[in-house]
């Protein structure tokens, strides 16, 4: 099993929702992830009365969370919920939503007026063709192997000082370094609290950023994490170190590796790149989310991991209009030489 699967099975089942029929013959758009980016894009795009599908798993990234923060008249909402509405309002449009993994994306023979085609088919066999292709997988945060800490995500471990930091503001926290990220991460969350300790957990802090982790009032512990502690009440209550101390943290913060959710559409041949300071890999994209893969469109956290829900959506929203802007384009070519 590897790392990204570990973490994958951690993840909280979301609640089952009625899915749509898959569409027959050939769509406008299969949008691929129903987290706040997919759905964004297939609003614009059904609203633009084109024909769209989304393909989506029921495995959202912040699944774990209790609410979403950070966006402006839904903040403190429940992510289900939020999806839930999401799929209402898509439907409402004449979108639809497909419950179902997809196994394989990959060009298919262009249309007879020369347009572009995809074949998306899914993990139980079902196949479904389109114009156009908007990848929002999302990602998978790839945590470090210490034990307890997967049991904590989302709750007493959490990653993110924007999505977390208020509801966990003066608490004794910690933060367990993972690479060059962490030191930044460190100052965001000393915002939040004045009892913050940063364990190194072996990776490098170079002398000046021990001076200014010292004047902020940063305790640095060099000792290595062997092990995350929970109390009798099953809440985070701190962490072991290799020579045995117990160090009390109510909150553990935790940069993870990110990795680009790309199973199943290596057909597409789209381009994963590193991400900086070896965060993990994302989906390389150009403007309003476009690919090196003609027809292929990317959007939130598959090409922008530190994306939170709102900017999630609106890049899903962009990238929609730039699509539904190519298909304008192609339907008008198809038309004129359909008068000649």
């Amino acid at each position: 099993m590897t790392d990204q699967d570990r973490q994958e099975a951690t993840t909280v089942a979301p609640p089952p929702y009625a899915s749509d029929a898959l569409a027959e013959g050939t769509v406008d758009v299969v949008v691929i992830g129903g987290g706040a980016a997919g759905l964004n894009g297939a609003l614009i795009l059904a609203r633009s009365r084109r024909s769209v599908v989304v393909i989506d798993s029921g495995s959202p990234r912040n699944a774990p969370a209790e609410a979403m923060h950070g966006f402006i008249v839904l903040d403190g909402t429940p992510p289900f919920e939020i999806l839930r509405r999401g799929r209402e309002q898509v439907r409402q449009y004449g979108g639809r939503v497909v419950f179902g993994e997809v196994a394989s994306a990959e060009s298919a023979a262009p249309s007879a007026d020369g347009d572009l085609r995809f074949t998306v088919t899914l993990a139980d066999g079902r196949r479904i063709t389109a114009r156009r292709i908007l990848v929002a997988t999302g990602l998978t945060d790839v945590l470090p192997q210490v034990p307890g800490l997967a049991e904590h995500w989302g709750h007493g471990v959490v990653h993110c000082p924007y999505c977390h930091g208020w509801e966990v503001r003066d608490e004794p926290i910690g933060i367990l370094a993972t690479g060059p990220a962490s030191v930044g991460h460190a100052y965001l969350f000393r915002q939040l609290t004045e009892d913050l300790t940063y364990f190194t957990h072996g990776t490098e802090l170079d002398e000046d950023s021990r001076a200014r982790f010292a004047a902020r009032g940063i305790r640095v512990i060099d000792t290595p994490v062997t092990e995350v502690v929970g109390d009798e009440d099953g809440a985070l209550a701190g962490v072991r170190l290799a020579d045995g101390r117990v160090v009390a943290r109510r909150v553990l913060a935790v940069t993870p590796r990110m990795e680009a959710r790309t199973r199943g559409l290596e057909g597409l041949g789209l381009q994963v790149q590193d991400l900086p300071n070896h965060m993990g890999r994302g989906v390389a994209s150009g403007t309003a989310g476009s690919t090196e893969v003609p027809g292929v469109w990317v959007a939130g956290n598959a090409t922008d991991p530190v994306a939170q829900v709102g900017a999630s959506a609106a890049a899903g929203a962009l990238a929609g209009d730039y699509i539904n802007r190519m298909l304008a384009t192609a339907d008008t070519d198809a038309a004129v030489r359909g008068s000649h």
